[in-house]
This record gives structure tokens, sequence and C-alpha cells, in this order.
């Protein structure tokens, strides 16, 4: 919820006339949605620099794993963001599909992983649900169209991906 406790505080502080004081949470609040931002970046990349007909596998629509809450989820404003920039997204969530899908019926959604990722191009991890960590890059590999995956919640193990013959990328890692 850090986020959300970022703006509200920031906000407050300005009502009390002491928001020069709290600057520093704007500029964290800041590098958060950049963060998302670089994720796209490195999707488009993967995708040769086009995502206009791209397929995506999101994995995680929810704000954080073992919740179905998706209010200000950075998982779904990155799914979005690829669906408005060409890309056709479907979004697997394990507990967050109806919410999501109530707030961004744009998208493709489904509930199972390996069906969802039949022909996908790019998957990306938006959110580090247990069952998403622990999917086996061989049985993913074997659906998906390109072994090219960006963990933008850094939950995987890139050499495990690497090996598997997966091209591996995540925001901050080489």
């Amino acid at each position: 919820c850090l986020p959300k406790d970022i703006r509200a505080f920031a906000h407050r502080a300005e009502e009390l006339g002491v928001g020069q004081a709290v600057a520093f949470l704007r500029e964290v609040d800041a590098i958060n949605k950049r963060r998302r931002t670089r994720t796209v970046d490195l999707v488009r990349d993967l995708a040769g620099g086009d995502l206009r007909r791209v397929r995506v596998l999101a994995l995680g629509a929810a704000f954080k794993p073992d919740s179905d809450d998706v209010r200000d989820a950075p998982a779904l404003d990155v799914a979005s963001t690829l669906h408005r920039l060409g890309a056709q997204v479907t979004v697997v969530d394990p507990a967050a599909t109806g919410n999501a899908r109530r707030v961004h019926p744009e998208l493709a959604y489904s509930t199972e992983t390996l069906t969802a990722a039949a022909g996908a191009d790019v998957v990306v991890l938006l959110t580090e649900w247990n069952e998403f960590r622990h999917l086996d890059p061989h049985a993913l590999g074997a659906v998906v169209s390109h072994r090219r995956i960006v963990d933008g919640r850094h939950a995987l193990a890139p050499d495990c991906w690497r090996a598997a013959g997966w091209e591996y990328r995540a925001p901050g890692r080489p």
C-alpha cells in the first residue's frame, strides 16, 4: 500500500503547510511510477520495438500476491499500457481476475497460465504470486511462441530461465 500511503501523507503535509518537509516522498512515488514505465520498455524491447499485434501474457493483476485488491495496481497499469500501445494482452491472476476485469474490461483474462500462454510472444511477471515464482520454464517454453520474459518483480531465478532458453530481462538487472 506504499504508493497510496505516500500520496495521502504528502497531501496531508501540504494541508498542514509542511509539504516541503516531505518532498522526498513525491520523488519515491515518481521512482515507483518510472519502474512501471521501465517494465513496459523492456517488454517493447523484447518484442523488437513495436507492440502492435504482439501477444503478451501478463502474470498478475493484483496489487500484491495473496490479494484480490487491484486499486492502483502496478500490474494492471503495465498491462493496460501495453494494450494501449497495441499489444494483445492476456492477464492471469489467481484471485484478482474479477476485480481486474471490472476496472480494465479491454484486457483478456484467464485463470489457466499454460492455456493463456499458448502463442505468447512475451511473458511479463507483474505480481509475484508463488505459483508464478515456481513456474516451470520448460513447460511454459513449450507453449509460447517465443521464450522471452520480463521479470517485473525480481521474483524469478534468472539463471534458471536463461538455462531453459529464455531471453530474460528485469528492471535494473543486466
